[in-house]
């Protein structure tokens, strides 16, 4: 089947060569391929003995089945697909309104502190890294992205000017706020892939190559938001004022831009 003609594109910031589909499809993602059982592969691989002299209450020569035979693939079902096309859009979501707010908080913070460039080019690069990673992703296994793209962008550049404008404290305390709620969100999508993963292996199914390497590129990605997190506390972020109504105001809209990317 032909795929879908590619008529979304992600924001011009974006360095992703991928295009990005408006709508998602009806097929089901591609991390697993549907298969046949082994049974019905043995089934089909060997035709009816005709033979009529053949004696039929002969015992089977091989009654155990062949230990090196391929296991079937499992199909996912159409609650796996839901998860997996959330996940991705919710993902690349983030990770732009990330590359956003670094973006915006950057020329204020460095203007008045020099020294903290090399960490913000740093951390804004491994965002944009991120947002690629999620852009090819979405494209490849023909995810719809979320349709509050201009809506994330204006919120999280207007996000990173303000804090930015606020000093070093108020710009680690927005980092150290949104990478905590990152940080759990992804946790969250590694406990359940794996879930799925310890599911199928136990049924005898095999697990799909594409799948394992989402886990990791998840943990990666996860391991870099939380080691941004890291260096927000070691540059104060704790000292904001007021700090807990700065983190828990950011945490808050950070959960429900979550909630709503995954959904619409």
């Amino acid at each position: 089947m032909t795929s879908p003609r590619l008529v979304w594109q992600p924001m011009r910031h974006c360095k992703s060569s991928s295009s990005i589909l408006a709508q998602q499809t009806q097929q089901p993602t591609r991390f697993l391929s549907s298969t046949a059982s082994a049974s019905q592969a043995a089934a089909s691989s060997n035709p009816p003995n005709t033979n009529n002299n053949t004696n039929t209450s002969q015992p089977n020569p091989n009654p155990h089945p062949n230990p090196a035979a391929p296991k079937p693939k499992k199909p996912l079902t159409p609650a796996q697909q839901a998860f997996l096309s959330s996940a991705l859009r919710v993902n690349q979501a983030g990770e732009l309104a990330a590359t956003l707010i670094y973006t915006a908080q950057t020329p204020p913070v460095v203007a008045r502190e020099p020294h903290l460039r090399p960490l913000m080019r740093h951390m804004y690069e491994q965002e944009a890294g991120h947002l690629s990673t999620f852009n090819a992703l979405i494209a490849k296994h023909r995810v719809r992205p979320t349709a509050l793209y201009p809506v994330w962008s204006a919120l999280a550049t207007g996000l990173g000017w303000t804090t930015g404008a606020l000093g070093r404290e108020a710009a680690m305390a927005c980092t150290e706020a949104v990478e905590t709620e990152i940080g759990g969100h992804y946790n969250a999508q590694i406990r359940r892939l794996l879930e799925m993963v310890g599911e199928w292996e136990a049924e005898g199914y095999e697990v799909g190559g594409e799948l394992r390497e989402l886990i990791g590129t998840l943990r990666r990605i996860r391991d870099e938001e939380l080691e941004h997190l890291d260096h927000a506390v070691e540059h104060d972020a704790k000292k904001a004022e007021p700090y807990w109504l700065l983190t828990g105001v950011i945490r808050a809209g950070c959960r429900g831009a979550i909630w709503v990317s995954e959904r619409v």
